[in-house]
């Protein structure tokens, strides 16, 4: 029994090792790429270092967290033996880095004004390329041949980077609801129509403009307007990631009925090559040597 153990325990050495392995090149293939991923990791390290030195444990918490997430292109690409094109790959890692990193550590949130619609924007893209990849990567299956039309790809990558839109605002406001935070952020608003202030009106209701000051439990906020707590905000970002959902389509659409744009083909994951599969260990002793 403890030699079959012994065997076990080693064979999953061996995988992971072999798992690694493949991991790390990668990550090395595309020298673009992997210039990027080496600058933003080593930029991570120093701020963990930092926040080690200075006893803000919380944040390399995030830190760490965001490490991880620099590893998930990589991952995806050996797992499912996807071909992330270099220049897509670069915007996730720039993403990642600039929502956590520079959003959350650094509060670019609060400092830059359009930082959230700006990353709400990108999201809506990358998340209409990942909808086009699913199904494009199903269209050209060599096991299961589904004819689609371009019109109707780009409808899912819409459709599909919406719905992740959406499920994003639930998700803000499921931790602002449960656990006291404010994702959805507050907006000032100096006019405000309600009819709930007159029931008898049909339609709007009644319309209060000029507000400059907010009273709660008798005390003055000093806010100068309505405190609107999140719902401009929650539609200003499902508007953006329209925006960008609405691009991709658009460049998807053209991409899925010519197939000869250079353009947009960076932004479309394929099918690995056979000799670019690093699981496999014929290519990794090729890679090596």
């Amino acid at each position: 029994m403890n030699q079959k153990r012994i065997v076990i325990g080693e064979e999953v050495m061996r995988k992971g090792r072999n798992y690694y392995q493949a991991i790390n090149m990668e990550i090395k293939e595309h020298r673009s790429s992997f210039i990027v991923f080496t600058i933003l990791r080593a930029s991570i390290i120093a701020i963990i270092i930092h926040q080690i030195y200075t006893g803000q444990y919380e944040n390399v918490y995030l830190c760490v967290l965001t490490l991880l997430l620099l590893f998930v292109p990589s991952i995806v690409q050996v797992q499912f033996k996807i071909e992330i094109p270099p220049t897509l790959e670069i915007i996730i890692f720039c993403f990642i880095y600039a929502a956590e990193i520079l959003g959350t550590l650094n509060s670019f949130y609060n400092i830059i004004p359009f930082w959230d619609s700006i990353l709400h924007t990108l999201n809506g893209f990358l998340a209409a390329a990942i909808g086009f990849s699913l199904i494009w990567l199903l269209n050209d299956s060599e096991n299961q041949k589904v004819e689609l039309s371009p019109l109707y790809l780009c409808m899912v990558a819409f459709c599909f980077s919406m719905t992740i839109g959406v499920i994003w605002e639930f998700l803000e406001y499921g931790m602002d609801t449960l656990f006291a935070m404010d994702h959805q952020r507050d907006t000032l608003v100096h006019v405000i129509n309600s009819r709930l202030l007159d029931p008898e009106v049909f339609g709007a209701g009644k319309s209060v403009s000029g507000i400059h000051e907010v009273v709660i439990d008798g005390q003055p906020m000093g806010l100068d307007g309505y405190l609107d707590i999140g719902l401009i905000d929650t539609m200003k970002d499902m508007f953006v990631n329209f925006i960008g959902a609405l691009v991709f389509s658009i460049f998807g659409y053209f991409y899925a009925g010519y197939r000869n744009n250079n353009t947009i083909e960076r932004f479309i994951p394929k099918r690995k090559d056979s000799d670019k599969d690093y699981l496999n260990p014929e290519n990794r002793i090729k890679s090596i040597s």
